[in-house]
């Protein structure tokens, strides 16, 4: 459904049987195929758990010590990030999900459902994820996807995750954090490291002192940006003390690489999916249903540019995603028609990795991207419960006859 966003439910079932159809012509058969309602109640028999399920097989990390940007000192780096999705407003989506606070006077548009992902920073393959109802947080979320971090792993964050229950939460997974922290959070300077990073504590919250934790040693990095002649000043928390493998300098030129969870959402939501209302399911399970789905058809696509540019060592977010989202829409029926050759079939492979190197995009400019909107605000006043009917009544018209030609 994902790869073909802007069709309607049928028309996506013939593009997935295009080329299966060649191969019944000379039998004169023809696929019969089925309205919208039947592929909806064959969703519903399907049910969420197969995709949630297939998912979680499925989904692994793939870099290698050999693949660029993948590792840092050794560690492979990870990114979580989260986000939310508008739902049809429909009752059930409208209960199960919820709907995001508003201004008083006015009504959200749309359910929500929230996201939150654990991805790969090297190769963009998302390896992890939670769906819920909007009104479960990110940072609530975001601890059940530490069940994926091990001690070989290097957890990036930003400042909106930052808390001791992740701290406590990665430490207990053996795995390695980086992670902004927001401004107002303060830290005593325990000791200063030549590379000008200082060792301090991070205190535990109010439920985590009740069940005995207690603070835990950290590592707290201060560097400042300048942009436009405005200076910023950051700080990152870490568990890695060794400033001999890790320096300073290291962590916070390689931070940057928390933006790959911001480039793999891009991907998803922008070029893989496009719609406006980007889920088109109106119940909730189908909902659920149709994100695991949408993350197995990123991973599926990412998991074919890691292969190919495995090829060229290169790095895979070298390549083009759009582009080689193309080359695979095009590729489905060519392979479908070859399904009895296996020959044939490791051909077409062949030349889907062509295709896809043929991809590679320059290396990225340095470049700054404020969080600012060139679309101004519409001049027309917010949509409210009031205004939600079932359509534009029709009316009969009257006509007055004001005055007669003379």
């Amino acid at each position: 459904m994902n790869f073909w966003s802007g069709d309607s439910i049928v028309d996506v079932f013939k593009n997935l049987i295009h080329g299966l159809s060649y191969l019944q012509i000379p039998f004169l058969i023809r696929w019969k195929i089925p309205v919208s309602s039947s592929i909806t109640e064959a969703r519903q028999r399907t049910g969420a758990a197969v995709m949630t399920r297939l998912f979680e097989m499925v989904a692994k990390p793939k870099a290698t010590v050999l693949t660029p940007g993948a590792f840092l000192g050794g560690l492979r780096i990870m990114a979580m990030d989260g986000t939310v999705f508008d739902v049809p407003e429909t009752e059930t989506n409208a209960r199960v999900f919820g709907y995001p606070g508003s201004r008083p006077g006015t009504y959200p548009a749309f359910p929500k459902a929230r996201l939150v992902f654990l991805v790969e920073a090297g190769t963009h393959l998302i390896v992890d994820a939670f769906c819920s109802p909007y009104r479960i947080g990110e940072r609530r979320s975001a601890l059940k996807l530490l069940r994926s971090i091990n001690s070989s792993m290097l957890l990036m964050w930003d400042r909106g995750l930052h808390s001791f229950k992740m701290v406590n939460a990665v430490i207990k997974q053996k795995g390695h954090f980086l992670g902004r922290v927001p401004a107002h959070v303060k830290f005593e300077v325990v000791e200063i490291f030549k590379d000008g990073s200082y060792q301090s504590w991070i205190a535990p919250d109010g439920e985590s002192k009740k069940k005995g934790v207690t603070r835990i040693s950290v590592r707290i990095i201060e560097y400042v940006i300048e942009e436009n002649g405005t200076e910023k000043t950051y700080r990152l928390i870490t568990d890695l003390m060794d400033i001999s493998n890790f320096p300073a300098l290291l962590l916070a030129s390689e931070y940057h690489q928390r933006w790959e969870a911001e480039n793999t959402l891009d991907e998803l939501k922008v070029h893989l999916n496009g719609r406006k209302i980007p889920i088109r399911s109106k119940n909730p399970r189908e909902v659920v249903q149709e994100i695991y789905g949408w993350l197995l058809g990123h991973y599926c696509l990412r998991c074919l540019m890691f292969q190919s540019a495995a090829l060229k060592n290169i790095s895979p977010l070298r390549l083009s995603f759009t582009g080689s989202l193309r080359v695979l829409r095009r590729a489905i029926p060519e392979f479908q028609r070859q399904i009895n050759n296996q020959l044939d079939i490791n051909i077409y492979y062949s030349w889907l990795i062509s295709e896809i190197l043929d991809l590679e995009i320059p290396l990225p400019q340095h470049r700054s991207n404020p969080r600012v909107v060139k679309k101004a605000r519409s001049k027309f006043k917010s949509k409210k419960r009031s205004h939600r009917s079932n359509g534009t009544l029709r009316q009969q018209l009257s006509f007055q006859i004001l005055r007669k030609a003379s």
